[in-house]
């Protein structure tokens, strides 16, 4: 059984639902009783403007009522490592740019999370692929890259750490140059296609996947 912390906070939530069935829906709640939890994951519905991928609106009542429930929940359906990695050594993270959400399994398997994220803003600035953590820093620093500069030249050229850091309170770093996967500083961006390319996270759920990850876990993009 999958570790999970007792105190009570919107991932605990939502991981305890999940990882007890297959997703808020296929756990036996109801509607309702799902609306609740994961109303407070509100910027993650952008169901009025984007349709839920793979979502048979034919089988559901009160369609235009509960869109954006589904839109929201869609993005927690538990998934299986295995059908993405060959093994857990030093951990894995799966990011699902579709649903918009980030999957970590640990080692040793006793730690299942999940957690929702911002993406980026087009096909063109996603990457997907396999990588791998290279360094972890707590209270990260930020430089635009040349392609954001290009596109917006009054972007400052650095931001050093602190609340208007775009990369948050900490940051994990990929093999792949300026991609990161990082906190923020602007909340609203969660849930939601706002980013120049990396992978966003609420600051106190970069922190947790943070005292997790480590140097060298797999990381996969979709």
């Amino acid at each position: 059984m999958p570790k999970i912390s007792s105190t009570i906070t919107r991932r605990v939530v939502v991981r305890g639902l999940v990882v007890s069935g297959a997703g808020l829906l296929a756990a036996g709640c109801t509607r309702n009783n799902a609306r609740s939890v994961v109303d407070r994951y509100q910027t993650l519905s952008q169901a009025e403007t984007e349709p839920v991928a793979g979502l048979d609106t034919t089988q559901l009542q009160n369609v235009g009522e509960v869109q954006g429930l589904d839109r929201r929940v869609s993005g927690f359906m538990a998934r299986d490592w295995a059908d993405h990695f060959g093994d857990l050594a030093n951990g894995a993270i799966l990011v699902d740019t579709q649903a918009r959400a980030l999957h970590y399994w640990s080692e040793d398997e006793m730690v299942y999370a999940i957690y929702p994220t911002s993406v980026p803003l087009t096909a063109q600035l996603t990457r997907r692929g396999r990588t791998k953590i290279v360094q972890k820093r707590e209270g990260p620093d930020w430089r635009p890259t040349p392609n954001m500069l290009r596109r917006n030249p009054d972007l400052p050229v650095y931001v050093g750490p602190g609340p208007e850091n775009p990369l948050g309170t900490h940051a994990l770093y990929l093999t792949w140059k300026y991609y990161r996967i990082h906190g923020t500083n602007d909340t609203r961006k969660i849930g939601r296609k706002s980013s120049n390319g990396c992978i966003g996270l609420y600051n106190e759920d970069i922190a947790e996947l943070f005292g997790m990850a480590k140097v060298g876990t797999q990381v996969l993009l979709l």
